[in-house]
């Protein structure tokens, strides 16, 4: 265990890239001055990259197969009924159930809702009761002074792109009023605390970071100047014993098209739904051989697993097999959609491995999979115009560390490690 105090600042799915740019182009100067001194990596997000799985394994320092979150949505058991898991499904202790001293949490997704802990916990997105986001329940008359909100109202992005950057702006001055405050009111051990405004901002406007020209270019860039200010902060009296680690959950790029998958299974055989009835995951009948779930976790409708199981358990590596030649075939303009084919066994272990997806699939550049059931056609594109990447996030250290854990690309579940030695 560190012997000083730690830091971490999360921003949410900044890739490495685009932080480096950032830095040397001036914009975030404090964090240039971090990556001269310090240890700068590319690092790999979980499969899939998403920010619950993502977090869930920074916080753990364990895979899906071994705290069990798999993605922002899940299957009953028995069932094709969607279920949300939350904080409490979580197997795997988070580091600051196993530290001395007090820890501050703040604004880490898929920690909702909060339990009794050492210190203070705000929940992250989706958080959806303010009441049991905050522990202890004595701080949420301060936050609703400092006009805290859970997450960006991304819902104003459909209407406006001015009103979206407005709430943008002002969820992160009432995220930077929390901090300011908890780092003085409380005697912590460990501070850490995630923006996830960045994922937001680069969802609906990648394409402002990419054209200089674009009126909202320079709105995008002042959200990482404020951030920078608050790292510049953080590092000020620094001390020899401290350590400092700054990182993404997943990384960021240009989104091209949206790829329906369980729009592909149906075209191509694979999923069927009973007859006049709408398009949702209940109405699978029997002679289906595969489903997906967000955002491209393939499931085999084993016999026996599901209530309307139409592959026999001998069957099933036939079925798997005839998949992952589908998918990697799959062309779309010409260009390869999907990189890469996982089968469960080679990404995942752990008692919990039986519940994970039979496949996980991962799109090539460009291409955002989406497990959404009610898509009618295979290809889209809707509001988004940037996509998660799994491969780019980053990992930015500084101050005392064991140099033998941080690899040359290290993954999010390595994370851990820096603070539990």
């Amino acid at each position: 265990m560190q012997s000083g105090r730690i830091i971490i600042v999360g921003l949410d799915g900044v890739p490495f890239g685009l932080l480096r740019e950032l830095s040397n182009k001036g914009v975030m100067p404090n964090t240039k001055e971090i990556i001269s001194s310090g240890i700068f990596r590319k690092m790999q997000s979980s499969l899939p990259e998403v920010s619950s799985v993502a977090w869930s394994s920074i916080i753990t320092g364990k895979n899906p197969g071994e705290h069990g979150i798999f993605g922002f949505t899940d299957l009953s058991s028995n069932s094709y009924q969607l279920r949300f898991p939350n904080f409490s499904d979580l197997q795997s202790e988070p580091f600051w159930n196993v530290i001395n001293g007090k820890s501050v949490i703040v604004n880490v997704p898929s920690t909702y809702p909060v339990k009794e802990m050492n210190g203070v916990h705000i929940s992250g997105f989706v958080s959806i009761d303010f009441s049991k986001s905050v522990f202890p329940k004595s701080l949420i008359p301060t936050l609703r002074e400092f006009d805290y909100r859970l997450d960006v109202d991304s819902t104003l992005a459909h209407q406006s792109m001015d009103l979206f950057l407005s709430d943008l702006e002002k969820t992160l001055h009432a995220s930077i009023q929390t901090y300011r405050y908890l780092w003085k009111s409380v005697d912590w051990k460990i501070f850490m605390f995630v923006f996830t405004g960045t994922d937001r901002l680069m969802h609906f406007l990648w394409n402002v970071y990419e054209d200089e020209n674009h009126k909202h270019h320079g709105p995008f860039l002042d959200h990482f100047r404020a951030i920078d200010e608050v790292i510049g902060e953080m590092i000020t009296g620094l001390g020899e014993e401290d350590l400092f680690v700054m990182l993404s959950d997943h990384g960021f790029e240009r989104l091209d098209y949206d790829v329906y998958i369980n729009s592909f299974l149906r075209q191509e055989g694979y999923l069927h739904l009973d007859k006049d009835k709408e398009l949702e995951l209940i109405h699978i009948n029997s002679s289906t051989k595969a489903f997906a779930l967000d955002p491209a976790r393939i499931y085999i409708n084993l016999k026996g697993k599901y209530p309307n199981g139409g592959v026999a358990k001998q069957d099933k590596e036939r079925v798997l097999r005839d998949l992952e030649a589908l998918f990697s075939a799959l062309e779309i303009g010409n260009r390869k959609a999907i990189r890469n084919v996982y089968r469960k066994e080679q990404i995942y272990s752990g008692l919990l491995i039986e519940k994970a997806p039979d496949l996980v699939l991962v799109g090539d550049n460009g291409f955002n999979l989406k497990g959404n059931i009610r898509a009618e056609k295979t290809i889209g594109k809707e509001i988004f115009t940037g996509k998660h990447t799994q491969d780019d996030a980053f990992l930015l250290i500084k101050g005392r560390m064991g140099e033998n854990i941080i690899s040359d690309y290290p993954t999010v579940c390595d994370v851990k490690a820096l603070i539990i030695e």
